[in-house]
């Protein structure tokens, strides 16, 4: 009698396991079939509000962030460094997912930009937005727009195309009253 509740105890675990492949299978194959959204949130967007009035607090110049921008732009990296010539970095994915990020910095615009830019280079063009002048710098990896005012140096750079660039670079304000 015994032998045969240990067999029927068997036959249960290898049954339950069973079952659970196949609804392991089935749940795969759901998930490869049921559309999901490539960019429903794969990245977090931040929330950079303290980080920005803390550095519009301690930097020498007036810090800027972006006012207005459209649906699908997506703050991803935010600092500001004061031992680190008060340098203030706020990174963006752009709605079509392209890398845009706005750097200021009181150090050296020749050093600066291209350390940023991931060795862009000044093309000697400009480029207007928003009634403000920028330099058109291009780079293997990342073009940029630079400008420098206020005794800091702006450089809008990234993967995004100079239309993103521009339309960041377009956004910025600083909320410092004068």
């Amino acid at each position: 009698m015994g032998g045969v509740a240990g067999m029927r105890g068997r036959q249960t675990v290898r049954g339950m396991f069973q079952s659970l492949g196949v609804i392991m299978v089935a749940a795969g194959v759901m998930y490869l079939f049921i559309p999901h959204d490539e960019h429903a949130d794969p990245v977090k967007a931040k929330d950079y509000r303290v980080e920005l009035l803390t550095a519009q607090r301690a930097a020498p110049y007036p810090v800027l962030a972006p006012q207005g921008l459209g649906e699908g732009w997506k703050a991803t990296v935010v600092s500001y460094k004061r031992e680190n010539a008060d340098a203030w970095q706020l990174g963006f994915l752009s709605p079509d997912t392209q890398y845009v990020a706005v750097h200021q910095s009181t150090a050296e615009t020749g050093k600066f930009a291209p350390k940023v830019s991931q060795g862009a280079k000044a093309t000697g063009k400009t480029q207007t937005v928003g009634g403000l002048v920028w330099q058109r710098w291009e780079g293997p990896k990342y073009d940029a727009l630079v400008r420098t005012e206020g005794g800091a140096t702006t450089v809008v750079t990234g993967t995004a195309s100079f239309e993103r660039l521009a339309e960041m670079a377009g956004s910025l304000r600083s909320s410092q009253k004068a």
